[in-house]
């Protein structure tokens, strides 16, 4: 696992800082927003360092393919059984906040109404 000293994710995933877990495994931990703009809002990010799809080499096919087939279970498992967004944002004009890859998984009762 690449990680970077000062990203919060990769202190996450170090369990450095606490946060609340729906799903992990060797190369996934999936764990609900702090800051949730919809009923459902879980983070799936990957515990290797990489800023984005921007950045994303062909060896991180599977890994990706895996965050969106992985997606339609949690956010069942979640609470968001009518329907769910995933939205992996890029760069700054992608309104990225956190440099590494991370995915949203919203769902529930019409999210989208509450984005801005």
């Amino acid at each position: 696992m690449t990680t970077h000293l000062d990203c919060i994710f990769c202190k996450i995933v170090a369990s450095q800082i606490p946060s609340r877990k729906a799903y992990e495994d060797d190369e996934l931990l999936v764990f609900h927003d702090i800051n949730p703009t919809a009923p459902v809002h879980l983070l799936v990010v990957p515990k290797e360092h990489f800023e984005n799809l921007i950045s994303a080499k062909p060896d991180h096919a599977a890994l990706l393919g895996r965050m969106q087939l992985l997606a339609p279970r949690l956010a069942a498992e979640n609470g968001a059984a009518n329907g769910f967004r995933t939205v992996i944002n890029n760069g700054p004009d992608g309104r990225q906040e956190v440099y590494h890859l991370h995915m949203h998984i919203m769902g529930g009762a019409h999210p989208w109404k509450r984005m801005g």
